[in-house]
């Protein structure tokens, strides 16, 4: 049974309420206001689950504009699972990803960002998620000596940008992450190189320096890789010498001699 209440009685709970939320430490106005929204849509019967594919939309995005991303993340996903068909699902499947990428949840923000693209390949924001997703990636890489794999992810997807919408401005700011990618990827080799030849692998470390030469454009490692490459055809052809060839040999005493 619904409770009915008079106009007075409403403005003495609404003002009991306010005093009991900044007497308890709301730290801002918003939160005592929010809080008192949610407590008086209890008491006439509308919960969060009732709200509109409109309110959830209006209040992630605000919450994401507050930069309360997880209040956000949780308003976009309702709003996607309860209202799949509303026009504005397609603001929450993107802005999912907007979310979890801004609290550095890459996998899920990859996760929401590809279910954009598979379930609107032809959406003009499509470069913007190709982008991000390469972002979610990009941002994972440290340096030359860790693992690459984040590194050869990113280059993967900013490449697939650039070759499909190469004019789009987010293929422009992509070519810049690709020299990045590049450096870090043809760093790597070049340290297992180094790493190789002074632990006397010449054969590994040449194989190493050369795809430094072969697979990358040049972004400061290309010189080194090539002294090295000299350095270790060098060391490899003199493994190969015999022993009274190689050079400061001391000489074998001949059968008999002496």
């Amino acid at each position: 049974m619904r409770v009915t209440m008079s106009v007075k009685s409403i403005q003495g709970l609404a003002l009991a309420l306010s005093v009991w939320l900044l007497v308890c430490g709301c730290t801002t106005i918003k939160e005592a206001a929010t809080d008192l929204k949610t407590s008086i849509s209890q008491l006439f019967g509308k919960s969060d689950e009732n709200q509109t594919a409109e309110e959830l939309a209006t209040e992630g995005m605000d919450y994401y504009v507050d930069g309360e991303y997880k209040k956000a993340i949780d308003h976009f996903q309702r709003l996607k699972d309860i209202y799949p068909f509303s026009r504005y699902a397609m603001l929450a499947e993107l802005k999912l990803g907007d979310a979890h990428y801004r609290i550095e949840q890459y996998d899920d923000a990859i996760f929401a960002y590809e279910e954009f693209e598979k379930l609107h390949p032809r959406n003009e924001a499509i470069p913007y998620v190709l982008y991000q997703i390469g972002r979610c990636y990009f941002d994972r890489v440290t340096t030359p000596d860790r693992d690459q794999n984040a590194a050869r992810k990113a280059l993967e997807t900013f490449q697939r940008l650039i070759k499909q919408y190469p004019r789009d401005p987010y293929a422009l700011s992509a070519a810049d992450h690709v020299v990045a990618c590049y450096k870090s990827l043809s760093g790597h080799d070049f340290g297992i190189g180094v790493f190789y030849y002074k632990s006397k692998h010449y054969k590994a470390a040449l194989s190493r320096f050369r795809s430094v030469v072969t697979e990358y454009p040049d972004v400061g490692y290309h010189q080194p890789a090539l002294d090295y490459i000299v350095r270790s055809e060098k060391q490899m052809a003199e493994e190969r010498l015999p022993d009274k060839e190689a050079p400061d040999a001391p000489a074998r005493e001949e059968p008999g001699s002496g």
